[in-house]
């Protein structure tokens, strides 16, 4: 049996044995995406600086249901379902989408609460596709921009992400196995560290400041390092729904499956809309 089904199989056994104060479809998630971690539930864009680059977010996490194992301890179990697109302008408002990446699926979450304190981790089981689209393809001479045909690209992976709040600020960690890939120079692991940081209401109740930071280790052939920072505000609840505006720093390999060997380095400001 494949580690996607024994960790799905844990899950929902799991999700019977501790049935016993269920809250199904609730209307917050247990665990809040982590900020700067690019591979979280967005639905939004950014634009690059200085170029003619747009990314453009479409994806919820839902969590299907909590259940409180105590006053201070619950646990959800969850579904995940992401669009992350690279777009560029043209004339007459066109944005042709140069390439698209898929993600789907399940998560589970552990959370305690105790006085100033939160910690927990969450699991994900996921799958990762990624394709070429008509932006890259030049139908003028019938061939693929750049002279960069589309490859195969998929992966499948399981990560844990344990935390601690202390007041305003969440630290986290991030390990991920990934257990089958195409192209096969990816690496099997990734490892993270990162922060975010959801100030105290500035000028009313539901404006807070934010900052957010993510270093990630990745291997295409060699480990090498990704840089991803945040800082904005936002409107709404701190750690829920909420409108956020952004200025966003990126350094490392492209977060898109087709040009995943490439280093990428820019400045981008945007917005992010969380359900």
């Amino acid at each position: 049996m494949s580690i996607f089904k024994i960790s799905l199989t844990v899950i929902l056994i799991s999700g019977v044995i501790f049935c016993q104060s269920t809250e199904y479809f609730p209307g917050k998630l247990n665990i809040s995406p982590f900020t700067a971690n690019y591979l979280e539930p967005s639905t939004g864009f950014a634009l690059k600086f200085g170029e003619n680059d747009l990314r453009l977010d479409i994806g919820t996490s839902k969590d299907v249901f909590h259940e409180k194992l105590k006053d201070n301890i619950v646990l959800s179990l969850g579904a995940d379902f992401f669009t992350f697109t690279k777009l560029q302008g043209e004339t007459d408002f066109h944005f042709p989408v140069v390439a698209v990446d898929y993600l789907f699926g399940l998560n589970a979450g552990l959370k305690f609460v105790e006085d100033k304190y939160e910690y927990g981790a969450r699991l994900r089981i996921s799958h990762i596709s990624a394709h070429l689209v008509d932006g890259s393809y030049d139908g003028i001479n019938q061939k693929w921009k750049n002279n960069r045909n589309p490859i195969v690209y998929s992966r499948e992976f399981i990560e844990i992400f344990p935390f601690i709040r202390f007041n305003d600020v969440r630290f986290y960690a991030g390990l991920t196995y990934i257990f089958h890939s195409s192209p096969e120079d990816i690496g099997k692991g990734i490892f993270q560290l990162g922060f975010d940081y959801y100030g105290s209401d500035l000028i009313s109740r539901s404006l807070s400041p934010f900052i957010a930071y993510d270093y990630k280790i990745a291997s295409t052939g060699k480990y090498t390092p990704v840089h991803t920072a945040k800082a904005g505000i936002k409107w709404g609840e701190r750690f829920g729904a909420g409108i956020s505006l952004f200025l966003a720093y990126f350094s490392g390999k492209s977060v898109h499956g087709e040009f995943y060997e490439l280093n990428e380095s820019y400045l981008s400001a945007g917005i992010n809309i969380e359900f």
